[in-house]
């Protein structure tokens, strides 16, 4: 069955942290631990099965260098920067729009 292009895109990049990882990523290659602390609900191994599928994907790239102790870079691959103009516009999208979404959802719990 023919998926759609919207369907393709979200398998690649959808869920609740591929896109935040990416979105960190932008400014510069992160280091594990500091792309941790930028996400701190997330777990340490969903984490890694979210860097691994992005590059699986071929988005991002890891980058072992020879020191003790190792140090490991993710970054955005040539790939991974052509979804800089799509992060922008959801990240402004959230800025614009994530109080009315909020209160619509508090008001359902009231």
């Amino acid at each position: 069955m023919e998926r759609c292009n919207l369907t393709k895109t979200m398998d690649v990049i959808g869920g609740k942290w591929k896109s935040v990882a990416l979105f960190y990523m932008l400014e510069r290659p992160r280091r594990f631990n500091e792309i941790k602390r930028l996400m701190p609900s997330i777990t340490q191994r969903m984490l890694t099965l979210q860097l691994r599928e992005l590059e699986r994907d071929g988005l991002i790239t890891r980058t072992v260098f020879p020191e003790v102790p190792p140090r490991v870079e993710y970054a955005l691959t040539k790939l991974g920067r052509t979804l800089e103009p799509i992060l922008d516009l959801l990240c402004a999208w959230g800025e614009r729009h994530s109080q009315q979404v909020f209160d619509k959802r508090e008001e359902r719990v009231a």
